[in-house]
């Protein structure tokens, strides 16, 4: 099968495309001539994938973007979440939301936000708020506490200008982890929103994922564009690695708050803050919650709240991948990454 996105990507021409415009075209009238992906996708048609730009996207979440486009006004203050999806995503939101609510919110609170509410519903995706009629929008952004929290998975090369530019003060945290256990969690998660979840093969995916045809894919051109911008300004982008936050949460956890601007004091370590954020927030203590067991994350979609749960491990892909598999998959990656300077590392299975 051709890989259509094996392509060598040459060191900074994806920061290079962060300064030309990146919303002057009508998207909006563009959806519907863009390249279109229809492989296991679920119903309703706005489901199915688009290619913009070099990324595949469900249509709604490219007609959310250029409402964003037109109506979102971002605060210096604005904090974005991004990455693609399956990277950590969840676990960064409970992260971020208990560290810089922390005064309001304290983490051993048994009223904590987090114990009663979907980590998605409390740091919601800009894709999910922008999909909304203008006044509904308009009621949930000024209601937003303030440092406002966003998610998305859209690349920098694709948000406003007034998000990722230069002279904004928004600041990004990204968020990657290793491609071959990106794909798992892929298939995992499809399987719990599909009609027939028993035939979504594996096999099937994985020649998707390579492709670069899953959501918000290429991975790997998702992850460059991040990891370059946090090199050219590491006051505003922040590039975080799951491994490392799994093997040093402590240690991730710190680095966080500091960029963020709350970080913990001498006091806060002392009383076991920090720690309790880390308790609060691991996979374990969110999976019991019944929140986190039942109900959907988004209105009207497939996706139930118990599919963001799952282990939270790295190395699981050893357990369905071939070793032709993850080579084939290791090798797309070296190739579209060589003379970056970047690489995702190795994922040794746990």
């Amino acid at each position: 099968m051709a890989h259509v996105l094996e392509q060598k990507l040459e060191p900074s021409c994806l920061g290079d495309a962060l300064t030309a415009r990146n919303d002057a075209d009508n998207l909006a009238e563009l959806i519907p001539s863009l390249p279109v992906e229809k492989r296991l996708v679920p119903p309703p048609a706005d489901m199915q994938r688009r290619q913009y730009r070099g990324y595949w996207f469900p249509e709604w979440h490219l007609s959310a973007l250029a409402a964003a486009r037109d109506h979102f006004e971002p605060k210096p203050t604005d904090i974005f979440l991004v990455s693609c999806p399956k990277s950590g995503t969840t676990w960064l939101k409970s992260l971020a939301f208990a560290t810089v609510h922390r005064d309001v919110h304290p983490p051993s609170g048994r009223e904590h936000p987090l114990l009663h509410k979907n980590p998605h519903d409390c740091v919601k995706f800009i894709h999910t708020i922008y999909r909304q009629p203008v006044d509904v929008v308009r009621d949930i952004v000024e209601a937003y506490p303030s440092p406002r929290i966003f998610g998305s998975h859209f690349p920098l090369s694709l948000l406003p200008e007034r998000i990722n530019g230069d002279g904004c003060g928004c600041r990004i945290v990204y968020i990657c982890q290793d491609p071959k256990d990106v794909v798992v969690s892929w298939w995992w998660f499809m399987r719990t929103y599909l009609p027939n979840p028993e035939q979504v093969r594996f096999e099937e995916v994985f020649d998707l994922f390579c492709e670069g045809r899953t959501g918000a894919g290429p991975y790997w051109r998702h992850a460059l564009e991040h990891w370059e911008e946090s090199r050219r300004r590491p006051d505003k982008v922040l590039f975080l690695r799951y491994e490392e936050m799994l093997r040093d949460p402590q240690c991730n956890l710190r680095r966080l708050a500091e960029f963020l601007g709350c970080a913990f004091s001498e006091a806060e370590e002392k009383a076991g803050v920090l720690d309790a954020i880390l308790e609060l927030c691991s996979l374990g203590e969110l999976k019991k919650l019944e929140v986190n067991q039942s109900g959907n994350k988004i209105k009207d979609e497939p996706m139930m709240n118990h599919s963001f749960f799952r282990k939270g491990v790295s190395g699981d892909w050893i357990n369905h991948m071939t070793p032709e598999m993850a080579a084939r998959l290791d090798a797309i990656v070296e190739q579209a990454l060589q003379g970056t300077g970047f690489n995702f590392g190795i994922s040794m299975p746990q």
